[in-house]
């Protein structure tokens, strides 16, 4: 394919924007060559600036659960905007929003709208923080939940494309309050809790982890953390911002049958603009401005384009009950068909499957882990990156990130993702 006029765009904008991108992961540093920059999309398509059409595996890194250009939400954002964009006060659809996600997700009374989800996790382990008295957190090796400084230990996603897992910037008073676990290691949570007896205010988790590929939870684990908090008088931080509207309509709350105290929202909630949101019972939430001592606030929260489209896609979810049952079966189609070619090509590789969330490991073993995420092999993903892209199939350009699984893909869109993938592997 050609990418004249993208990389010409790049150019451009390296002058102003600093890496020439707004987001790291997207100047393909992880993956070498020139970043794609997008003209429009439709359904499951996205169309550069050269004029190529893509099968999109990201979806703007998941909220596109029913395709892009969505009618309904843009309907909504449209009609929404010609009443005005932004008031700085309180509006009806915010409650009609949050009242439809409380409906729909288990365990949560009252949500809060933010405009991240960093902001969302950030404002979360504040919260869990207010409400506890107590300062530390425990986050797990190769979890992302934003580049808020207590994140950004061993943050996976981004930072780990970069090799760079620990950002400067984030001062040694700030990290040493983050204790790090292994995913999936149970006796590894319990010792960290042990050391730190009474002092741990939450346990902050992806429960299907997206930034270093896809993991799932280990049989017990997510059970067994929720026995370690409730032991400990520890807060259980559910970060669902990839899972949440996703999995299920409860999210991977519903799907594993697990309580968390707080959980965290983005992506799909927006339905595609940017918005997120905390939400746990109301004990919790009362310790929130301006009912209780902990401050959060934002001048775009509850914004009303943003609420209109958040909207106007659960509505969606909510009223359709056939459409986790179609992502997954269409996930697991993909995932068939790609091991099928793979293990035929004598391709070493491990695909990990949850839902609508799939990746591909160019590593033969399980992976689990952080560690066991980052032996894959990258030269291979490099060329299988490169290869799809040839062939007019878009994937995240780092062998850290999940895929995520649209909708709107046609099994015709599946089978020509499968068949490039057979054809890239005889090469590789």
């Amino acid at each position: 394919m050609i990418y004249k006029r993208s990389s010409a765009l790049f150019a451009e904008a390296e002058k102003v924007i600093p890496g020439g991108v707004n987001s790291p992961v997207r100047a393909f540093k992880g993956v070498g060559g020139t970043p794609i920059f997008v003209k429009e999309a439709k359904g499951a398509y996205l169309y550069d600036e050269d004029g190529n059409r893509l099968i999109d595996y990201i979806n703007s890194w998941g909220p596109m659960i029913l395709g892009h250009a969505y009618k309904p939400v843009v309907d909504a954002v449209v009609e929404k905007a010609k009443k005005g964009t932004s008031f700085g006060m309180p509006t009806e659809i915010e409650t009609k929003i949050a009242e439809l996600a409380v409906s729909m997700v288990p365990n949560i009374d009252k949500i809060r709208f933010v405009n991240s989800g960093t902001e969302a996790c950030m404002s979360a382990v504040r919260l869990a923080r207010g409400f506890t008295g107590k300062d530390k957190i425990i986050k797990f090796a190769g979890c992302y939940h934003g580049h808020s400084d207590a994140f950004l230990i061993q943050a996976g996603s981004g930072a780990s494309t970069f090799g760079t897992p620990n950002s400067p910037g984030v001062t040694q008073g700030t990290a040493k309050d983050t204790l790090l676990a292994n995913y999936n290691d149970i006796d590894n949570v319990k010792a960290l809790i042990q050391a730190n007896k009474g002092e741990i205010a939450c346990i902050i988790i992806e429960p299907v982890a997206g930034n270093m590929g896809c993991i799932p939870p280990k049989s017990g684990f997510l059970e067994s953390l929720r026995v370690l908090c409730d032991d400990n008088n520890i807060l259980l931080v559910f970060d669902e911002v990839m899972t949440g509207f996703r999995l299920a309509k409860g999210g991977a709350q519903e799907l594993y049958n697990i309580k968390a105290d707080i959980v965290c929202f983005g992506k799909v909630i927006g339905g595609g603009l940017p918005v997120g949101a905390f939400a746990a019972r109301d004990e919790i939430m009362s310790y929130l401005a301006p009912l209780g001592p902990v401050y959060q606030a934002g001048t775009l929260s509850g914004n009303p384009l943003a609420m209109a489209a958040g909207l106007a896609m659960l509505e969606a979810l909510d009223g359709e009950e056939n459409v986790f049952t179609r992502l997954a079966e269409k996930t697991e189609y993909l995932h068939k068909g790609i091991s099928k070619v793979l293990t035929k090509n004598e391709i070493k590789h491990t695909i990990n499957r949850v839902g609508s969330m799939i990746s591909v490991h160019f590593d033969e073993n399980e992976v689990c882990d952080f560690d066991t995420a980052a032996n894959g092999n990258n030269d291979t993903f490099k060329a299988f990156f490169h290869g799809l892209l040839n062939e007019g199939v878009y994937i995240a350009p780092s062998a850290f990130e999940t895929w995520f699984i649209t909708d709107a893909l046609t099994y015709e869109d599946l089978d020509f993702t499968i068949n490039a993938i057979d054809k890239l592997a005889k090469q590789i």
